[in-house]
């Protein structure tokens, strides 16, 4: 009898998740319940799974409003009928298209409308619900008429009292007003909640007609949908066989001009893998990928294709992937085998200049009403939770700003507050908005309003109201297209070498960019700032330890550094494994056999997937349970375990002892966490390397292209650094050399006019292409009458030095812009100062101090550029031992001077740890250690530098040191505040430094990880 339930994903409306609806409805021993969330079809797949398992026969539908009134309810007589209404709901939302009070002709579709938006005209299948609390109203004469087109209408929104309060919370927070504010049309009745439909039958009994018009509609309706019918778009081409063809002659195409005409081996890899492509019917999603590729080679894009894709041949042979899966013996079946029971997916990376006409290419060439964006239900988070919810009790900015940022222990604890914290917790996890899914797009065979309704996010595409994983249940396999600014840099660069040198580099030469000595010493060093994935403080550890110095170990290493392998103790054996390769021996001969390039160590997802086949004897099926595991998706417990029982009974069978087979299984469990696939690591290898290549040969280009693509790691002043010390001459923003980005001219380089936080963008851009048109600007009265600016900008410009071309002092440039501008109105700009001759200034001398530049450049850029920031400070220690001897000291005591470039916060059991990344005077890197103890009385106080004491411990070829004691060094006065003592250490605050957090549990060390290092 219920027509009317809303989820929680009726948006700050109802409170129920999908889960608790079912389950009250199926203690009340409810057999047929109607899922009607407001607008959206979120919750309908989940709901129908729910009801099923529990018996109780799902019905779905929409409550349609508009503003927050309640037009109509909607009730699908079939399935089709759901893809109807979300027809309107994507209009509305998509195309501003109004929705009527009364609704459309429906084919599928009952109609159910409030008493109170009662339309001229009912039709056949649409009727009119009466809430308990209206029953009174049909003695009435204009109500009495309609009783025979009535329905029982009582809808459900909340469980109990605790939850209509947190509705009331959510209606507030939706309408962005206080509690205590709120009418009665925003939000629902008292009574929607669930009663017996006994007692709701007894309420109605005078009514016979309006039960049974209830019981009809109920009885009426059937879900058929069938979850396992692939709902993608079917073929490429017309047909599956057409499809075959074609895939397979692109294939054997891409095999010659690959590996030539006579190689078995890639043939016969190519044939078996078409045979499983075909029989699991994903020729068309190969095609469609390919298709996609095709366009992008077109527009002179590049791409890089990646994850598990890359396992396979004919991906290869496409030109969807660059990684030969024969040189890296990749595993096909770790993407695709006859065993898997989810659609594999292509991972392809594109420029973030370029993702938007990919984009466009898709959704023109595959038709709007197919393609469509995932969305994602963002949560209601910690620190959102208590600023909204504190913000409709009425609690100040300064108590939200407390309520947000500090523990929930040590928040105040008057009344208001527990009420804050109490409803606080109620609403973690709740959904809160949706959003768009970052980068999965769906092409579907039928119209995608079939399934869902659409909405259009601020981004500007179509997104589906359910996420990927829902996605996933009902058939519809997402293509992911990402973006990203390495890819941006190696274009950025490959462009820019060609501007200024001549020289066409083709960076997709896999030639280049797998083992090129220079590139190698490079990355033995970890000298690799700017490069795509390897310029972490941590990678840089990481290859120095490896002294890693080819692609192969560079493919290992991209894999180690990831959480899965790093926190299970992995990656410390690995770098003692590959460091001592003759002081171990494997623990099993299977292990000997598959993991011999990693040492016996599983390094890769498909390293877990062989040993739980080969050692344990498991199924495919099984392995990719595991799989799913591993990659953080469908991380189901209970089929784990039953993966575990099936792996010990297995092994018991082989005759393994019960030793070797738990250390083995516990090798597999520590490894799953998130991980690469082998493919993947080695797509990122080779871009990474890609990124190497143009750093060694071409550092200047690649530094200005890191700048222009906003860097990676680290702040912009880092790149710029490294820069310099490539053999650049930096140069401030300068309104006649300057772009709105950094630009190179010979070994100059001109930092863009972008940097100046300060200046307008389009200003930036109108002082270029006014240049560009009229010429180079004369002098600032000539800025001044070609350029509409105002003098608080004029003042950024002439402090950053960008009028040093006048060879006038910036006092004198200021005075002089004051004189110009006093009285000046915009409108008269060019009558006034083209007809008449601009004055002569005489002005007295204005003397400037040493450092007054680098004090302005730190204000508006946020850092010296014309001098170091080692020149800015009172002492002139400049340290006892420097960067290029540390390998010397292991174990001693060094006391250095450094600049911190950042630190990154490690929790570990006994607290806080930090560690640093420095400079020192010659602008060489180095890394420290913080550990709690010594924190607590030595701890960071910001950017700038620091005098530090501390013992170096070399580990494996790498230094660290670990600080005892640290101060940070006072820098001069700001000089340009000599007449002011107060504002002379302002600026000071502004140097920066990089902090990055985690919440990683701790590395365990060598004795915790307890590893084999023989047989067993």
């Amino acid at each position: 009898m219920f027509l009317n339930c809303h989820s929680y994903h009726s948006l700050r409306y109802g409170t129920l998740s999908i889960e608790e609806l079912v389950r009250q409805a199926y203690e009340l021993g409810v057999k047929q319940l109607v899922l009607t969330d407001i607008n959206t079809v979120t919750g309908i797949y989940d709901f129908k799974k729910e009801c099923e398992a529990v018996g109780i026969k799902p019905i779905v539908g929409m409550e349609v409003r508009k503003d927050g009134k309640l037009l109509y309810i909607t009730i699908s007589k079939e399935f089709s009928g759901i893809g109807e209404v979300n027809k309107i709901i994507t209009e509305y939302n998509c195309e501003n298209k109004e929705l009527s009070e009364v609704a459309p002709e429906f084919k599928n579709v009952f109609v159910i409308y409030p008493i109170s938006n009662i339309p001229p005209i009912l039709k056949e299948d649409e009727f009119i619900g009466v809430r308990i609390d209206e029953l009174n109203f049909l003695i009435r004469p204009e109500y009495k008429k309609y009783i025979s087109k009535m329905v029982v209408l009582h809808s459900i929104t909340f469980g109990n009292d605790e939850e209509y309060e947190l509705h009331k919370i959510l209606r507030a927070i939706d309408n962005n007003t206080l509690l205590s504010k709120l009418t009665k049309k925003e939000i629902c009745r008292q009574s929607e909640y669930f009663i017996s439909e006994k007692e709701l039958l007894k309420i109605f009994e005078r009514y016979p007609e309006i039960i049974s018009n209830t019981k009809n509609i109920l009885d009426a309706y059937r879900f058929d949908f069938d979850f396992k019918q692939v709902k993608n778009k079917k073929f490429y081409t017309k047909s599956k066989e057409e499809d075959l063809k074609l895939l397979s002659r692109l294939a054997y195409s891409g095999l010659e001009k690959r590996y030539g005409l006579n190689h078995e081996i890639a043939k016969k890899r190519i044939e078996k893998e078409l045979k499983v492509i075909d029989e699991l019917n994903f020729c068309s999603y190969f095609l469609i990928t390919w298709d996609i590729i095709c366009y992008s080679n077109s527009m002179g894009f590049m791409h890089v294709g990646r994850g598990s894709g890359a396992n396979s041949i004919v991906s290869y042979c496409l030109g969807i992937t660059d990684i030969c899966p024969l040189e890296l013996d990749l595993y096909f079946e770790r993407f695709l085998n006859l065993n898997r029971k989810t659609p594999p997916d292509f991972d392809i990376d594109w420029s973030w200049q370029n993702r938007d006409t990919i984009l466009e290419y898709i959704f023109d060439r595959y038709g709007r009403d197919h393609v469509a964006f995932c969305g994602t239900n963002v949560e209601f988070k910690y620190k959102s939770i208590f600023r909204e919810v504190g913000k409709v009790f009425g609690l100040p900015k300064e108590e939200l700003d407390d309520l947000a940022t500090k523990p929930m222990e040590i928040h105040d604890r008057n009344s208001v507050v527990q009420m804050v914290q109490k409803y606080g917790r109620l609403l973690e996890k709740y959904p809160n908005q949706r959003s768009m899914h970052s980068c999965g797009i769906l092409i579907s065979e039928e119209p995608i309003t079939n399934y869902t309704a659409l909405e259009m996010p601020p981004k500007g595409f179509p997104i589906v109201q359910f996420d990927m994983n829902v996605a996933e249940d009902i058939g519809l396999e997402k293509f992911d297209i990402l973006s990203q600014r390495g890819l941006g840099t190696i274009n950025d660069t490959v462009n820019l070498i060609k501007k200024t040198r001549g020289i066409k580099v083709d960076i997709r030469d896999t030639a280049l960019s797998k083992d090129e000595v220079k590139c190698n010493e490079y990355l033995a060093i970890g000298r690799t700032i700017g490069c795509f994935y390897i310029e972490s403080p941590a990678m840089r550890g990481l290859l120095r330890r490896l002294k890693c110095d080819n692609y192969r170990t560079l493919v290992a290493a991209s894999s180690i550094i990831r959480p899965g392998v790093a926190q299970s103790g992995m990656m410390r054996e690995y770098i003692f494994r590959h460091n001592n390769p003759d002081k171990f021996e494997y623990f099993h001969s299977v292990f000997e056999e598959n993991l011999k390039e990693t040492y016996g160590i599983m390094v890769y997802q498909e390293d877990v997937i062989k040993i739980a086949q080969y050692f344990g004897g498991l199924s495919l099926a099984d392995g990719d349970i595991l799989r799913r595991a591993m990659s953080g998706k469908g991380r189901s417990l209970k089929k784990l375990q039953q993966v575990k029982d099936n792996f010990f009974n297995s092994c018991k069978r082989k005759g393994h002892s019960e030793q070797l087979t738990t250390e083995a299984f516990r090798q597999i469990e520590s490894f799953a966490g998130y991980s690469f696939c082998k493919a993947h690591s080695a797509s990122y290898a080779v871009e990474s390397y890609q990124s190497l290549y143009l750093k060694v040969h071409y550092p200047l280009e690649f530094m200005v292209s890191v700048i222009n693509n906003q860097g990676g790691f680290y702040r912009t002043e880092v790149y710029i650094h490294e820069a310099k010390m490539s053999g650049g001459n930096i140069q401030v923003p300068c309104v006649n050399s300057s772009e709105f980005q950094t630009t190179l001219k010979g070994t100059d380089i001109y930092l863009g006019l972008m940097l100046l936080a300060g200046l307008e963008t389009k200003l930036a851009h109108d002082i270029v292409k006014e240049r560009e048109i009229n010429g180079e600007y004369k002098s600032l009265e000539n800025f001044i009458k070609r350029i509409n600016i105002g003098i608080e900008t004029i003042q950024i410009l002439i402090f950053i030095g960008a009028f040093r071309f006048t060879s006038k002092p910036k006092n004198e440039l200021l005075v002089e812009a004051r004189l110009l501008l006093i009285n000046f109105k915009p409108e008269n700009r060019g009558l006034m100062l083209i007809e008449e001759p601009v004055q002569e200034f005489k002005l007295p001398q204005l003397k400037r101090e040493n450092f007054e530049d680098a004090f302005d450049e730190i204000e508006l850029i946020g850092f010296p550029v014309s001098c170091s920031p080692f020149d800015l400070l009172k002492t002139k220690y400049r340290g006892s031992v420097f960067v290029k001897d540390l390998l010397k000291f292991h174990k001693r005591q060094v006391k250095m001077l450094a600049y911190l470039i950042s630190r990154k916060h490690v929790p570990t059991k006994k607290g806080t740890m930090y560690f640093g990344t420095w400079i020192d005077i010659n602008g060489d890197y180095f890394d420290t250690a913080h550990f709690p103890n010594n924190l607590k009385e030595y701890d960071f106080q910001g950017g700038g530098c620091y005098l530090l004491l501390g013992t170096v411990e070399v580990d494996f070829h790498f230094p660290t040191i670990t600080i005892h004691k640290m101060a940070k060094m006072p820098m001069i006065p700001d000089p340009r505040y000599s007449y002011d003592k107060e504002k002379q250490y302002d600026i000071h605050r502004q140097i920066k430094e990089d902090v990055s957090m985690t919440s990683r549990k701790p590395y365990p060390q060598t004795h915790e990880i307890a590893l084999p290092r023989h047989k067993i």
